[in-house]
C-alpha cells in the first residue's frame, strides 16, 4: 500500500495549473510549430515558456496534436476549468448573489457592445470613410471613351461645373468635394471592377454619376453590401427603383414613364396603333421594350415588330427587316445615338414612313448631329429636363440658366446639352444632402439628410421630392422633336404628323426599299422569310392618318390614365415640352 503525504494530498486535491494548457488558449503569436506557449510566444520546438512545470515521461509517447484537435483541446480545457474551479472562494459571496443579474448584466455589457459593432446601422454611424477635416472623396464609373463617351462626357462635365463653383465658394462645411471618374467604356464588368477598387483599395464616402443601364446594375449588388450611397444616375432603369434600396438615389423619371407618356401620344393624340420597338440587346434596351409593352397593354395594343442591335455595335440591318416587314406607323427607338442614326437613314431608305421616338438616355444633341436635316419623318424624343436655351425652360426649370453660365466659366469649349444638364441637377441634389448632413458628415447623415428634401426647388415648375419610401425625386417628362438641326420643345403633340407612304409611279414597281445610290448604308427590303415578332399581320393599303381631332381614338375606347401619369394637357391650353405633373 502506497502512503501518501499531506503535501501529496493536497497536491493532488488542487492541482497547480499547467502552463501548457493556458498557453493552448492564448492568441499570442506563436513559433515555428504554431503553438503559443505561456508567455504568447513559443520556441522553434513548440514548448511552452520555462515558468511551466515540465511534462512526465511517458514510455509511449503520443504524436503532436493537430492544429483542429488543438482547437478542441483548448475549449475542453475552459470546460474542465470551469468545472473544476473550487467552490469555498465562492463562499463569501453569497450575501451578494441576490445582486447576481446586475453584475451580469455589467459582465455582458462589453460582449454585447462587441456584436453591435458589426450590426449596419452601427457601421453607418462610425467614422464616415472618404471624409476628412478638409475634403469630401466621391468615386464615379462612366463612359469616358468608346461609342457612348459623348454621354459620359457631358454627365460628367454638367456635374463637376456645380461642383467646381461649389468648391471655389468655399465648399460644403469648409470641406472641398474631389471626385474621382474612372471610364468603364460603358462595358459592365469594367464598370464592376471599378467600383470594387473603389471600395477596396479607395477611401470613398460615396458613388456619384454613374451612366448607363447594364453598367450601373451590375454594381449595386456591391453598394448594398458596402451600405454606400449611390446619388444622380444617368440611366432610368426600373430596376434601380424596384426593389427598394435604401442607398440608391434616383434623381430623374424612369424609362417606365418615358415609355408610357409617349406611347399614350403616339396612340391618343396621333391615332397611331402600329407601334414597333427597336432596342439595344442588353438591360437597357430590355427595360425600354418591357416599359413600351406595359403602356401599349394598357391601351389594349402590343408591339406590332420587336428589332434589336448588339450594344456597341451599329449592326442594325435584321432589327430593320422586322420593322419594315410590319409596316409600322410608329417606332419606339431605346438605344444610344450612332445606331439610332443609322436605323433612321436606312428606314427612310427603305421607304418606311413612321414617327420616330427616342429615348432620353439617346443623347439627343449628339443624334441631331449625325442625322442633321435628312429625316423627312418626324423624330422625337422624350427628355427628363428641357433644353436649357429654349425659351420656355426658364419657366419649366430655371436653374438651366445657372447651368449654362457654369459651364461657359469651367468648359468653354462646350455646348450646353439636356445630358450635361442632368449631370448638373444630380450634383445640386448631392451637395443640398452634403449641406443638410451638418459638419458631423456619416454615410447614415447623408442618407437622412437626402430622405428630408421636400419639394426642394429649381426654379420654374421643377421641384425635387425624396422621403423614406421614396428613392426618384422628378417625375417630369418632356418632349422634343428634331426641327433645323436641333431638338425643340413640342408645345402639342397633335401637331406632329407621320407622312404618308409614297404612291406608286404608273409603270413603275413599289418601292422595295433598295437603293442603289445608299451604299454602304442600303438595306434590302423586307422578304418573306424575315417574319416579325409581331402581334398581327402587315397592313400595306392602310390609309394616311387624319389631322386634328379626328386621328385621336375616342375617349371611351381608351382606358383612364393612371394617377401616377396625369393627363396631358389639351390642345386648347398646352404646356411647353408636354411635361408630365410632377407627383
Amino acid at each position: 500500500m502506497t502512503t501518501r503525504t499531506a503535501a501529496s494530498r493536497a497536491a493532488a486535491r488542487h492541482p497547480a495549473p499547467s502552463g501548457r494548457a493556458w498557453g493552448i488558449c492564448r492568441s499570442g503569436a506563436s513559433g515555428a510549430s504554431g503553438t503559443s506557449g505561456a508567455s504568447g510566444a513559443s520556441g522553434a520546438s513548440g514548448a511552452s515558456g520555462a515558468s511551466a512545470p515540465a511534462a512526465p515521461q511517458r514510455l509511449v509517447p503520443k504524436p503532436a496534436p493537430s492544429r483542429a484537435s488543438r482547437r478542441v483541446q483548448c475549449h475542453a480545457a475552459r470546460s474542465r476549468q470551469l468545472a473544476l474551479f473550487p467552490l469555498f472562494p465562492l463562499f463569501p459571496l453569497f450575501p451578494l448573489f441576490p445582486l447576481f443579474p446586475l453584475l451580469l448584466l455589467l459582465a455582458l455589457s462589453p460582449l454585447l457592445a462587441a456584436c453591435n459593432a458589426d450590426s449596419p446601422r452601427h457601421q453607418e454611424d462610425a467614422a464616415a470613410p472618404g471624409v476628412t477635416d478638409d475634403a469630401i472623396h466621391l468615386a464615379s464609373s462612366l463612359a469616358l471613351t468608346g461609342h457612348a463617351s459623348y454621354l459620359g462626357v457631358q454627365t460628367l462635365r454638367g456635374a463637376l461645373s456645380y461642383i467646381h463653383h461649389v468648391n471655389d465658394t468655399g465648399g460644403v462645411h469648409g470641406r472641398r468635394i474631389l471626385l474621382t471618374a474612372v471610364d468603364d467604356g460603358y462595358d459592365p464588368p469594367r464598370c464592376l471592377a471599378n467600383t470594387q477598387r473603389f471600395l477596396i483599395e479607395g477611401d470613398v464616402f460615396a458613388l456619384f454619376s454613374y451612366v448607363g443601364t447594364p453598367t450601373t446594375m451590375r454594381v449595386l449588388p456591391l453598394v448594398e453590401e458596402a451600405r454606400i450611397p449611390l446619388v444622380g444616375m444617368f440611366t432610368g432603369a426600373n430596376g434601380l427603383r424596384e426593389p427598394f434600396n435604401r442607398y440608391v438615389f434616383n434623381v430623374r423619371a424612369s424609362y417606365y414613364q418615358e415609355t408610357k407618356a409617349a406611347v399614350r401620344h403616339l396612340v391618343r393624340d396621333l391615332g397611331l396603333t402600329r407601334i414597333a420597338v427597336f432596342y439595344q440587346y442588353d438591360a437597357y434596351g430590355f427595360d425600354g421594350l418591357t416599359g413600351t409593352e406595359i403602356a401599349l397593354r394598357e391601351l389594349g395594343l402590343a408591339p406590332v415588330a420587336r428589332g434589336s442591335y448588339v450594344r456597341g455595335t451599329t449592326k442594325v440591318e435584321e432589327g430593320l427587316r422586322r420593322i419594315l416587314a410590319a409596316d409600322a406607323q410608329a417606332v419606339v427607338m431605346v438605344g444610344t445615338y450612332e445606331p439610332s442614326a443609322r436605323f433612321i437613314r436606312l428606314a427612310e431608305q427603305a421607304g418606311l414612313r413612321a414617327v420616330f421616338h427616342c429615348l432620353s438616355f439617346t443623347g439627343a444633341e449628339e443624334l441631331a448631329r449625325l442625322l442633321g436635316n435628312a429625316p423627312v419623318n418626324p423624330v422625337t424624343m422624350s427628355q427628363v429636363v428641357p433644353p436649357p436655351r429654349a425659351k420656355e425652360t426658364p419657366d419649366l426649370l430655371a436653374a438651366a440658366a445657372d447651368y449654362v453660365q457654369l459651364l461657359r466659366r469651367y468648359f468653354p469649349d462646350e455646348t450646353p446639352n439636356t445630358i450635361g444638364l442632368e449631370g448638373y441637377v444630380n450634383a445640386r441634389i448631392l451637395v443640398e444632402g452634403l449641406r443638410r448632413a451638418g459638419r458631423d458628415l456619416t454615410r447614415a447623415s447623408f442618407v437622412q439628410a437626402l430622405e428630408s428634401l421636400r419639394d426642394y426647388p429649381l426654379g420654374g415648375s421643377t421641384y425635387v421630392s425624396f422621403s423614406p419610401e421614396s428613392r426618384q425625386g422628378m417625375n417630369q417628362v418632356y418632349f422634343t422633336r428634331l426641327h433645323d438641326g436641333q431638338f425643340e420643345l413640342i408645345r402639342d403633340f397633335r401637331e406632329v404628323h407621320p407622312l404618308p407612304a409614297p404612291a406608286p409611279v404608273a409603270g413603275q414597281a413599289a418601292p422595295t426599299g433598295q437603293d442603289s445610290t445608299a451604299g454602304q448604308d442600303s438595306v434590302p427590303g423586307p422578304s418573306p422569310e424575315s417574319a416579325p415578332d409581331s402581334a398581327s399581320a402587315p397592313n400595306p393599303g392602310r390609309t394616311p392618318t387624319l389631322s386634328g381631332a379626328e386621328q385621336s381614338p375616342r375617349t371611351d375606347a381608351t382606358p383612364a390614365l393612371s394617377p401616377a401619369f396625369p393627363a396631358f394637357p389639351s390642345a386648347s391650353s398646352p404646356t411647353p415640352g408636354s411635361a408630365e405633373a410632377r407627383s
